[in-house]
């Protein structure tokens, strides 16, 4: 098959004239940038070049795949102040954008393809080597494309373009980027991607598997890392150890959870300190108790006998109603009932259980013949954890498994992934 020339002859000679000349220029006046070429997202049958998408749904790349090699070509750009803005509410940066201009013919028979939006962009001479950090290697600075044309300052006499101007924004330290951040920072580094059973390793080359780096002792084809002493492991900083702020965000988001759980341990309303009237189970009323009593307790309530005299220290109803006030424990902290999954033999009038087998768990009172629902505990702690007994949580932790038609799938499924295309007919 002929080789296809970047230079079609309807432009002339001039346009070769001009264009090498601006390719020059490009040469002497550029800066090195380091290009990490996208090539899909995916792996084995699911992998989709760089004309596909992902997810149709939410029309996101996520499992980016790059190149292990890394192309060097000649940008130019211009090199702004950052200043913040401080005039709005919050913190802004003015000038978070860098505009790169490029030689086209260059990027493409450099790279291969012109350049697209996913590429990662490497200025080395914004490496920080002075970093204050633990890290004994230098900070690199990454750069994405998110937008491609041709520049205006790029179009020659002859009205041909000859530069492709790029809009970067800085990278982050997220899924999309996952194959580049997590290579090793060190450079001395053979780095060559993720272990592929079918290739040969030569001595020296290192590879990822199972999120651990291993590096080749020997000439090795066809032994998985981890099984055999030829494969050693390789102990080194990824490139996310230096730049990604991850794990200090962790550590303050986890900060910030211990401080609201201890501000507000529930949800609702907190109503347990305060005193609650005990009443007349046949008027209503307050219940008026004297020291001739034989028992004195602020609780104690009449119970529905007849006979008003009789006391017990058992509270009959709350004495607030309102939104999110049940917590499953009894009016005026009584303390003494159970819990579990049926009600317990024997019980006297006045007792509580609590039924854990209940969503939210829900609490009852004996009153001699029957269990009479007291509150469900609606108050639940506000952080997301196993322990909150409500279907929300239920089904947002779940991480169980269902066979349907011989298909183990998972009970808890995007969108995205529960919204198959249906198979042709």
């Amino acid at each position: 098959m002929p080789r296809i020339s970047l230079f079609r002859p309807e432009k002339g000679q001039d346009y070769k004239f001009i264009d090498r000349q601006i390719s020059e220029m490009f040469s002497v006046g550029g800066t090195d940038v380091h290009l990490h070429k996208y090539i899909g997202t995916g792996k084995g049958e699911n992998f989709k070049d760089i004309t596909q998408v992902q997810d149709l749904l939410f029309l996101e790349n996520r499992d980016r795949i790059y190149d292990t090699d890394i192309y060097r070509i000649r940008g130019h750009y211009q090199v702004q102040d950052i200043d913040f803005n401080l005039s709005q509410f919050g913190l802004f940066l003015d000038n978070d954008m860098v505009y790169m201009t490029v030689h086209i013919n260059d990027f493409i028979t450099k790279v291969g393809r012109k350049p697209i939006a996913g590429d990662v962009l490497e200025l080395p001479h914004l490496k920080d080597n002075f970093a204050l950090n633990e890290f004994d290697k230098g900070m690199p600075r990454f750069f994405v494309i998110e937008d491609v044309g041709r520049a205006a300052e790029g179009f020659s006499i002859t009205w041909w373009p000859h530069l492709y101007r790029l809009k970067l924004k800085k990278l982050t330290d997220s899924q999309q980027y996952k194959d580049i951040i997590d290579r090793p920072v060190d450079e001395n580094v053979t780095f060559v991607g993720e272990y592929e059973s079918t290739k040969t390793y030569l001595t020296g080359e290192t590879v990822r598997f199972n999120n651990l780096f291993y590096t080749a002792a020997d000439t090795i084809s066809n032994i998985e890392p981890g099984t055999n002493p030829v494969w050693v492991e390789c102990y080194t900083q990824t490139i996310q150890d230096v730049i990604s702020t991850r794990n200090k965000d962790l550590q303050i988001n986890d900060a910030i959870l211990d401080e609201a759980e201890a501000n507000t341990p529930l949800s609702g309303y907190e109503t347990r300190q305060f005193y609650t009237l005990a009443v007349d189970a046949n008027t209503g009323r307050p219940l008026l108790q004297t020291v001739d009593n034989t028992v004195l307790n602020a609780s104690q309530e009449t119970s529905n006998s007849p006979d008003a005299s009789s006391i017990h220290a058992r509270p009959q109803r709350a004495g607030y109603t309102g939104y999110l006030l049940g917590d499953g424990v009894p009016d005026n902290g009584y303390a003494e009932f159970g819990h579990g999954i049926a009600f317990p033999s024997g019980a006297s009038e006045g007792d509580y259980f609590l039924r854990t087998d209940f969503f939210p768990n829900r609490l009852f009172r004996f009153n001699g013949a029957r269990w009479v629902k007291k509150e469900d505990a609606v108050r639940h702690t506000l952080t997301n954890t196993d322990d909150r007994k409500t279907y929300k949580t239920q089904f947002i932790n779940n991480t169980n498994t269902s066979t349907i038609n011989n298909e183990t799938v998972e009970e808890r499924q995007s969108l995205s992934q529960a919204l198959k295309p249906k198979a042709d007919f």
